[in-house]
């Protein structure tokens, strides 16, 4: 997987659907009553920083197109090092309850705000729009984000091949076990298709913002609150097992394909609507 090629495929392509709504009258202009577009709000990927790598040039190209864009990079520590690690050892859902705590404070937000999330940060951001609807997110785009999980990780893109191969020892090892559950946050959206009833009862993140192991209206209620979400599958994926946990989102014993589009017959975009989380109405 050449995650440069795949950061500028794709940041094409998210400029293209950011400029979109942020062109779009309704979007703020004429609601917001403001001269100023939407900030934009990004939460990076595994092995990524707020302010390096993909993340970094991303940042550049969103400025580069919307000159006087306010963009707020969500760190999750005190370092870009912290930052790093805690994409693999902060306990997921303790990581969404800080961002909410970041973005409420944030006084340039206040009126709402885009969001973009790569690989993992995608579904974590996606927790962010179902349980802190204030500031509002008017727009969700996720890149390669494993929104139904992940039963895999074929290339780990930490610094260190022993580190990853540590991780995926522990996913091998009890993926479900209560103290990696908290701990490890690639375990946190393990999803074993072998095994459902142990996934729905022991995942503390994945289970809990899909509606799989109860109903939370708040959540539904909270998403449908979005003017767009997109969800954006790289082709050639090699960190994502399975790929089609990118744009596949489903509730198991429903599920909800309703659009599929190609964009210059080299990349697809699949939406899907999954009723449980009100998409069926976005």
């Amino acid at each position: 997987c050449d995650l440069g090629k795949m950061a500028a495929h794709g940041a094409r392509l998210s400029l293209l659907l950011l400029l979109c709504s942020v062109l779009e009258a309704s979007s703020w202009q004429t609601v917001r009553n403001s001269t100023q577009p939407p900030p934009v709000v990004i939460w990076h990927g595994m092995g990524d920083s707020c302010c390096k790598g993909v993340t970094l040039h991303f940042i550049k190209l969103v400025k580069e197109a919307i000159p006087g864009i306010y963009v707020l990079s969500l760190q999750i520590g005190n370092s870009i090092k912290e930052d790093i690690k805690n994409g693999y050892f902060m306990n997921v859902n303790d990581q969404v309850e800080l961002v909410c705590n970041i973005l409420s404070k944030d006084r340039k937000l206040k009126n709402g705000y885009n969001a973009m999330g790569f690989s993992q940060g995608g579904q974590f951001i996606r927790a962010v729009a179902q349980r802190c609807p204030s500031p509002p997110m008017i727009n969700l785009i996720t890149f390669g984000s494993q929104h139904q999980g992940v039963y895999g990780l074929p290339h780990c893109p930490g610094e260190s091949s022993q580190f990853c191969d540590w991780i995926r020892k522990l996913l091998n090892f009890g993926a479900y076990r209560n103290s990696i559950q908290k701990q490890l946050v690639q375990a946190e959206y393990w999803h074993d298709p072998m095994n459902e009833e142990l996934y729905r009862s022991k995942s503390v993140f994945l289970a809990d913002i899909n509606q799989e192991r109860g109903i939370n209206e708040s959540y539904k209620e909270n998403l449908l609150k979005l003017k767009k979400f997109v969800m954006i599958k790289f082709l050639k994926d090699s960190m994502v097992d399975p790929i089609d946990s990118e744009v596949r989102m489903q509730c198991f014993d429903s599920v909800y394909l309703m659009v599929l589009f190609c964009i210059n017959s080299c990349r697809c975009i699949k939406f899907y609507k999954m009723l449980l989380l009100g998409l069926s109405v976005l």
